[in-house]
């Protein structure tokens, strides 16, 4: 699988690139925003868009999301608790950020752990891991033994769970039941900085360390 990532936007989000070597199918993880330099990046490495996903429907995780539909015909998946979310794009762009983005993209289809997203011959399994807003899933690419899982966590911390619709016991519950049992030697491909392991993050990270013994 290629796998590309370019960090964009004003809050340097990760935004991936999942490709195909075989059939140069893709699909983009968390296009937070500079569509133009993500739809470029697909030419330069001959990749058709089939599908633009989002781990989470905050402002940096989405905002490039409609100008890259828009440019390459690709829909648009989003877990179907996160509509609440997506609704107030508007809004907290204008306070965070001091611009309209215009409204929000249109959800063209609905991410759901019975259903892999699949591309060309590759495949991610969804889980849906809520804690830092309430529809925020993970994707677990099994053949690579890796999860890429938006602000859940992060090298050495996790995501917030102070904005609307987050909850701390819910996020610390979702790392521990559906990331940390994947297996320490799965990397984690995280939504903000540097990529790390389930492994460090189990052993090291000071929100989960003193828990090791139960893994």
């Amino acid at each position: 699988m290629i796998v590309e990532t370019l960090a964009v936007g004003p809050l340097q989000a990760n935004c991936y690139i999942l490709g195909c070597e075989q059939t140069r199918e893709a699909v983009v993880i968390d296009p937070g925003d500079e569509a133009p330099r993500i739809a470029a990046r697909l030419r330069q490495l001959e990749l058709h868009l089939k599908q633009v996903i989002a781990t989470h429907a905050h402002l940096d995780h989405v905002l490039g999301v409609r100008g890259l539909c828009e440019e390459t015909g690709a829909p648009f998946l989003l877990h179907p608790l996160e509509e609440p979310v997506l609704a107030v794009l508007q809004d907290w762009t204008r306070l965070w950020l001091g611009y309209d983005p215009g409204p929000p993209p249109t959800v063209d289809g609905y991410l759901s752990e019975d259903e892999p997203v699949a591309f060309g011959k590759c495949e991610l399994e969804v889980r849906l891991t809520p804690g830092h807003s309430p529809g925020s899933v993970s994707l677990v690419d099994h053949a690579g033994r890796r999860v890429f899982v938006g602000d859940l966590l992060f090298q050495g911390s996790i995501g917030r769970s102070d904005l609307p619709g987050g909850d701390h016991a819910t996020l610390i519950r979702s790392v521990e039941t559906r990331i940390f049992p994947l297996g320490d030697d799965y990397a984690v491909l995280t939504g903000h900085g540097p990529a790390t392991t389930v492994g460090r993050e189990r052993r090291l990270n000071p929100f989960f360390n003193r828990r090791a013994g139960l893994w």
